[in-house]
């Protein structure tokens, strides 16, 4: 990320856990000048790991941290939200940008805390922008410039790929793919594992054999130009092997349990922004 008169000088981010720590990793990575990174938290021990690592700035006061920020970056568990946000309220006058990544809480809600109209992009990030490889939704609300949507752009981006919505009810349908998706894919590995293992494998070769064809399959789906259920037809050969496990899996309506699923946890979402908003 080169310096530049459009990049912003300082972002301040409230709550020093793993997501955090990911960005600030990524922006370093691009980098983004450690000088202008700040990370606030209610823990001393925390904030030291933080400092020690990345050696950025560190601060037990969320106000002090976010005072002259350009980008305040909300990474704070959702059912703490609202206290953090009524504590930040009286050190907004300059009007930064706020990045919320807790799930569940409107922008409404957010601004409503906050004490006044800011502009807030609401971002549905996932644990794999720990390792830069990330898949963030992001929304943003009418009073983000197009330039403080380029800034969340990059600093989203700088994890893994950023996909925006235009209405924000769309968020819930992200977390359900790709916000909890993770663990989805984390289950089939576990179930395909445990599988191995019964039909003869050690567990350490199952292992090895999935993950390296969970990355395998991902890789090939990212890379080619050829649709998922084509590459799936290409390794599914009639009367073969693989078209056994296949039909296995449509007998047992996969596609349905997939639906069932995802559905609930969008309708989760919901039910929590409901319930945390107020």
């Amino acid at each position: 990320m080169q310096q530049s008169p459009n990049t912003p000088h300082k972002i301040a981010f409230i709550g020093a856990g793993n997501m955090a720590k990911a960005i600030i990793s990524g922006l370093l990575a691009e980098g983004f000048k450690r000088i202008n990174l700040f990370a606030s938290g209610p823990r001393q021990e925390s904030l030291d790991r933080i400092a020690d690592e990345f050696g950025i700035n560190i601060n037990l006061d969320n106000a002090a941290t976010a005072a002259g920020a350009d980008v305040i970056v909300l990474a704070v568990k959702p059912q703490m939200l609202k206290e953090v946000c009524l504590g930040l309220a009286g050190s907004l006058s300059h009007k930064p940008l706020i990045i919320s990544l807790a799930a569940g809480i409107t922008t409404d809600s957010i601004s409503r805390w906050l004490g006044g109209e800011h502009a807030i992009v609401r971002c549905m990030p996932n644990t794999p922008s720990q390792v830069r490889v990330g898949a963030s939704g992001l929304f943003a609300n009418t009073r983000v410039s197009s330039a403080q949507k380029s800034t969340a752009n990059t600093i989203l981006g700088a994890v893994g790929v950023v996909q925006w919505v235009d209405d924000e009810a769309l968020i819930n349908p992200v977390t359900a793919v790709s916000g909890s998706g993770p663990a989805y894919f984390f289950l089939v590995m576990e179930a395909m594992i445990d599988a191995g293992v019964e039909l003869g494998l050690t567990r350490s070769a199952a292992t090895e054999l999935t993950l390296q064809t969970a990355l395998g399959a991902a890789i090939l789906a990212k890379q080619s130009n050829v649709d998922i259920a084509e590459l799936r037809r290409q390794v599914t050969s009639p009367k073969g092997t693989t078209e056994q496990a296949i039909n296995s899996f449509e007998n047992d309506q996969i596609r349905a349990i997939f639906s069932r699923a995802m559905t609930a946890c969008s309708h989760r979402a919901v039910e929590l922004s409901e319930l945390l908003g107020k």
